[in-house]
Order: C-alpha cells, then sequence, then structure tokens
C-alpha cells in the first residue's frame, strides 16, 4: 500500500471510528485494524494520535464547506431561501442514520480542554462558519448582528439533535431563523 493510499486509509477508518465512539475512546490497535495498515505504517505517517486527529477535522472542515454551499446553493438566486437553506441542509444531516452530532463540538467538548491545538481548529471551523452566515446575511441587506444570532441558532440545533435524537430541531430552527430575518429586515 502505498503511502497515500493507507494515509486515506487510516483517516477514512479514523473519522469513522471517533464519530462514533468519540476520540479518547478509539485505540490506535482499534484504528490500525479498521484502516488495515500496520503500527508502524501508521506513526511513520501520523507521529501522534492529535495529528491524525488534526488530519480528520482538517477534511471535516473542508467537507462540511463543500456539502453546505452545495446545499445552499442548490436553491438558487434568491438570498433569503439561500439563507434558510441552512436549515434544510441541517434537516438531511440530522436524519441521516449515523449523526452523532458535530464532529468539531464532538472533539472540543472530549479534547478542547487539555488539547489546544484542537481547541484552535474547532474555533477556526466555527468562525469560519459565522463568517459563512455573516456573508448570506449580507446577501439579505440585513444588520450584521443576524449573523451571529443564526449561527447560535444552527449551532444550538446540532447539539439539541444530537442530544435528543430528534431531526425535527432542524424545523424548529428555521422557523425560528424566519422570524429572526423577518423582524431584521422591518427593523432595518
Amino acid at each position: 500500500m502505498i503511502s497515500e493510499e493507507a494515509r486515506e486509509s487510516i483517516l477514512d477508518a479514523a473519522e469513522q471510528l471517533y464519530y462514533a465512539k468519540g476520540y479518547a475512546a478509539v485505540g490506535m490497535d482499534e484504528l490500525r485494524a479498521a484502516a488495515g495498515v500496520s503500527l508502524k505504517r501508521v506513526y511513520a505517517l501520523f507521529p501522534s494520535k492529535n495529528d491524525i486527529i488534526k488530519a480528520v477535522l482538517g477534511r471535516k472542515h473542508l467537507e462540511w464547506e463543500r456539502m453546505l454551499s452545495d446545499a445552499v446553493a442548490s436553491v438558487g438566486h434568491d438570498a433569503g431561501a439561500r439563507l434558510l437553506a441552512v436549515y434544510d441542509f441541517l434537516e438531511n444531516w440530522f436524519c441521516t442514520d449515523d449523526f452523532r452530532g458535530c464532529a468539531f463540538i464532538n472533539a472540543f467538548g472530549e479534547l478542547g480542554g487539555t488539547t489546544p491545538e484542537i481547541a484552535q481548529i474547532v474555533r477556526e471551523h466555527k468562525a469560519s462558519f459565522q463568517q459563512y452566515m455573516a456573508d448570506l446575511v449580507a446577501e439579505i441587506g440585513a444588520p450584521e448582528t443576524l449573523a451571529a444570532q443564526l449561527s447560535i441558532l444552527a449551532e444550538g440545533a446540532q447539539s439539541t439533535a444530537a442530544i435528543s435524537g430528534d431531526p425535527r430541531v432542524a424545523v424548529q430552527a428555521r422557523g425560528a431563523a424566519e422570524v429572526l430575518v423577518a423582524a431584521a429586515m422591518s427593523a432595518g
């Protein structure tokens, strides 16, 4: 197995295992077995477990951005519809069989207090989402403060859906977003 293939096998296995079981619960032997590579190869490509976690989160960030952008773009050019499409995207995600919450929130909960570099990756991911929401809010000409409110609403929906197991949380969040958008537009 060439290095790039082995690297991808390790990251694929790590992403699946960490998301299903948690970051701390997955040992290197379990990861090695799931990836089908030797422990020596794992450590040659990733000197530490934190290096694997950072690489997994880097991939998840790119995947999240692509999937969210695709979902928003799929509704066309209406700025209001684009903004609310974020919550439709969340609903679709919450309905998947393997939904276990936000990988970044999960990583922060497990490792953020003890691993500053993981906490920073999570903060950067969340800041990127907030900027994305700010860009969508700017498209409708609403006050900038609306972006933070809508971001908090989306983040809360992710946590609530993971804990409750109820994908309807996204529908409720979308309804609240509609109220916030209407109020912001009427005030401005």
